[in-house]
């Protein structure tokens, strides 16, 4: 951001200041959420030197927090940004393997991260869709003992539901505008057969939206641009954004994927979330 653009404003997570726009990774490790040869292109794109930048303008223009699933490859990004003096913030995602091998979160709970969270489709959803919930409340019990920061990841927001009426031990949630696995179902229902792809579905916006503005907690919003596809033009993607912080908490902050190949998407988007805000 130049010298007069605004800043980005912070909220509270736990004993931390995190600004209201966190980088994820989706872009950066190809999960590209559409096919294999936009994967592919991503991936290529991102050598770790790229992601090195990436995260650096991150850090320039007032975002300080990242998130990522844990990978081996994420890790060693991890540990170089850190090593070459990086300050932002690190948020863990599991993979699905928490699922099975809840063991894992005290491994990576080595690394310091502030918070950390079981993925939403591959263990929240799915603990909910096979009435395991007390296998998903020994997961999040497993990450309090560590010490760091619970968060429960939902594209579902019965999840979070839930987890408010029965008052579950979480610091944070991550919620998505869009339920991944409901469009399908409901996709398939109305015609018969499934989609190829996945459905991004408006009206789930305004569910988790509503649902997100019942709890007092910080929730982290992604999601925001389905995945890329609402990124048609730069008004667009400020249209995305705005309707995002229209309705949800002033204490709650948008994760947004950014892929630097083509364009500064990092700052364009620091600076309308920071214009946004003011507004």
């Amino acid at each position: 951001m130049n010298a007069t653009a605004p800043t980005l404003p912070t909220i509270s997570l736990g004993p931390y200041q995190v600004s209201r726009l966190i980088i994820g990774d989706n872009p950066i490790y190809g999960y590209s959420h559409f096919n294999q040869l936009l994967a592919q292109h991503q991936q290529e794109a991102h050598a770790p030197d790229s992601v090195m930048e990436t995260l650096r303008r991150a850090e320039a223009v007032g975002i300080n927090a990242w998130q990522n699933t844990i990978t081996e490859r994420s890790l060693s990004d991890l540990r170089r940004y850190r090593e070459e003096g990086g300050t932002i913030q690190w948020l863990c995602l599991s993979t699905s393997q928490w699922y099975d091998e809840p063991h894992h979160i005290a491994e990576v709970a080595r690394h310091n991260p502030i918070g950390m969270a079981p993925h939403g489709g591959g263990i929240g959803d799915r603990c909910l869709r096979e009435n395991k919930l007390d296998l998903l409340k020994d997961i999040l019990k497993r990450i309090r003992d560590t010490g760091v920061l619970v968060g429960l990841s939902a594209h579902d927001p019965k999840l979070i539901s839930i987890a408010e009426d029965e008052d579950w031990d979480i610091d944070y949630y991550m919620a998505a505008l869009y339920n991944l696995r409901g469009g399908r179902e409901e996709f398939e229902e109305r015609f018969g057969y499934p989609p190829l792809g996945e459905v991004y579905l408006r009206e789930h916006r305004p569910k988790m939206c509503e649902q997100i503005l019942q709890t007092d907690r910080p929730c982290i919003v992604f999601k925001v641009l389905a995945a890329g596809r609402a990124v048609g033009s730069k008004e667009q993607i400020r249209e995305e954004f705005a309707f995002a912080l229209k309705n949800i908490k002033p204490n709650d902050a948008l994760l947004i994927g950014m892929y630097q190949k083509f364009g500064d998407q990092v700052g364009e988007n620091a600076t309308m979330i920071a214009e946004l805000c003011q507004e």
